[in-house]
């Protein structure tokens, strides 16, 4: 038997007006974006002086940065405030969405998907402040160390700044792992002893995401393919913990 399919005319009906408020949602969190980017460029320079704080405990003279280009500096403040452009419209994104969304949803995956955006916007944000507060000052510390009276380093504003910005974004991202595989477990999306089974290949590609992360740089990698390891770990034990925790209820 064949199924008569609807006429095109009938699907264009029922999906134009998804997609009008589609494109209406998406112009809405463009409009955010740039309108907090250009009120985020004001005041790059401070943001440029809280990024230099941990060079100026090291040494005061080192957080003087230099640009070689003519266009780098220019070029420097609009992708740093466009990324904090992003980070400050990003309730009005996450809004956007559920607004999109939430009417298809039924209410217990409502306070899931609510539960799962608390969480993550709570581990990403312990993230890239213990990164910014413990991590980088301590790696620019002992980077720093090879210095000496034949070598003084000038640090250039743009690979300064890709080097903050990569370091505290690839904590923050880090510290959603454990999370995100306790989920995987107790959504039964994979078996409890999956990430222990699988150790080794996750172990390569958290040293391969690593390395793409901090742009190559041998020492930031093993900076932070070792607390992802160890969160890998944790998000591990935690999610076999959860479930023999299950296992003992419903017996």
């Amino acid at each position: 038997m064949f199924v008569k399919q609807p006429p095109m005319s009938v699907l264009a009906e029922h999906f134009m007006p998804h997609l009008r408020e589609l494109r209406r949602r998406v112009l809405t969190v463009i409009a955010a974006i740039v309108l907090a980017t250009g009120v985020t460029y004001w005041f790059v320079e401070e943001l440029v002086r809280l990024l230099s704080e941990p060079l100026t405990r090291i040494d005061p003279a080192l957080s003087r940065l230099v640009y070689t280009g003519l266009p780098e500096a220019l070029i420097s403040y609009l992708k740093l405030s466009l990324l904090v452009g992003v980070i400050v419209a990003l309730p009005v994104l996450v809004y956007q969405f559920w607004m999109f969304v939430a009417p298809g949803l039924e209410r217990h995956e409502k306070v899931v998907a609510l539960k799962v955006a608390g969480w993550g916007l709570l581990l990403f944000s312990g993230g890239a402040l213990f990164a910014y507060l413990v991590v980088m000052p301590n790696l620019l510390t002992f980077l720093l160390w090879f210095a000496t009276e034949q070598i003084h380093p000038h640090l250039k504003l743009a690979a300064y700044l890709n080097f903050m910005v990569r370091g505290v974004f690839a904590f923050g991202l880090a510290f959603e792992l454990p999370f995100l595989m306790v989920m995987a477990v107790r959504l039964g999306v994979v078996e409890p002893d999956y990430f222990a089974r699988h150790r080794t290949y996750s172990y390569i590609g958290m040293l391969i995401i690593s390395l793409l992360l901090v742009a190559g740089d041998p020492v930031a990698t093993f900076m932070l393919a070792v607390p992802l390891c160890l969160l890998y770990e944790t998000g591990s034990l935690i999610g076999r913990i959860f479930s023999n925790n299950e296992r003992n209820t419903n017996a």
